[in-house]
């Protein structure tokens, strides 16, 4: 096939590609589904009797407002790091709240050794927290994988971690609407830890989830369509 021929039948069949909107703005539309299930969930599930007691605690307080401004900023992040030439350094957008968020649980594991000893530091299993944070988090992470597929994979394991920490991060703010543990180590390791595995699988499976093929499928399909329709 004669080369002009067929760049010509493939620009008749192409539409205009619409631009991505800002990060800021697609964070915005994630946290209108996200944040509308979560709000489900909580009231499912029924939230905690000294919920609005908790919410006049500065350290409950703090450490809630540090996890979901670190799931919004992972979400910016995530969201920019699929746009070719935008600046990389919003990657490192969700290391300050991240930091706010641990620094503030390890302060506290800190204050409950100085004051009970040994006895401040009791560890006991809580296998409640990560299938709760699986699921309060589904719902986010299947709306950001969406959204994130309509970018570009320049990076898809970094964007996949980003997305998975923004999902995840948003599910622990929701588990703690509903579940009673705000010890500062039971938070740390099995909430903040859940937040952590469910991050990293999502780094893992970046190159699944985020890959140039699904994007070129399309064109490849109008190619063989164009060669078979024009013939040898």
């Amino acid at each position: 096939m004669d080369t002009d021929t067929l760049v010509d039948r493939l620009a008749q069949g192409l539409e205009p590609v619409r631009r991505l909107r800002p990060p800021w703005m697609r964070t915005a539309a994630w946290c209108l589904v996200a944040l509308s299930y979560v709000a489900l969930i909580v009231v499912v599930v029924s939230p905690r009797d000294d919920l609005m007691t908790k919410a006049f605690d500065w350290r409950y307080a703090v450490e809630q407002s540090a996890a979901f401004a670190t799931a919004l900023a992972s979400a910016t992040a995530a969201f920019g790091s699929t746009i070719p030439g935008h600046d990389r350094r919003l990657v490192c957008l969700p290391l300050l709240p991240l930091a706010v968020w641990l620094g503030t649980l390890g302060q506290g594991c800190l204050q409950d050794w100085v004051h009970f000893g040994t006895n401040g530091l009791v560890f006991s299993p809580d296998w409640f927290c990560f299938p709760a944070i699986v699921m309060v988090g589904a719902v986010p992470a299947i709306a950001m994988t969406v959204m994130l597929r309509r970018g570009a994979p320049l990076t898809p394991h970094l964007t996949a971690a980003l997305g998975g920490l923004a999902a995840a991060g948003l599910a622990n703010f929701g588990l703690r609407l509903f579940h009673n543990q705000d010890a500062s180590l039971m938070v740390l390791v099995w909430q903040v830890g859940s937040v952590v595995i469910l991050a990293t699988l999502c780094a893992f499976a970046g190159r699944r989830l985020m890959n140039w093929r699904w994007m070129t499928g399309g064109l490849r399909r109008n190619v063989h369509a164009s060669a078979a329709h024009t013939g040898p």
